[in-house]
């Protein structure tokens, strides 16, 4: 989620807004936020987000590889 200064009430809008899509959220330079029905749901989404952060941190200005149309009709034979 785009920065707000903690406490505004744009911060609060816009973790409402996003949460309607998402359990987990990222603020920016706050930290996470998750939620789940159940404490080992909500332990799963702040695992899936760190893991998350953590591969965008490794791959910040690494150019993504696309894969090929070759590679992606043999990913679709496989399912």
């Amino acid at each position: 989620m785009p920065y707000a200064k903690p406490g505004e009430a744009a911060l609060a809008e816009a973790v409402r807004a996003y949460a309607a899509e998402s359990h987990a959220l990222l603020l920016a330079n706050h930290g996470p936020i998750v939620a789940g029905t159940s404490l080992v749901e909500a332990a799963s989404a702040i695992e899936e987000i760190e893991e998350t952060a953590k591969l965008v941190l490794l791959l910040r200005g690494v150019p993504t590889r696309v894969l090929s149309s070759e590679e992606l009709a043999q990913l679709r034979q496989s399912t």
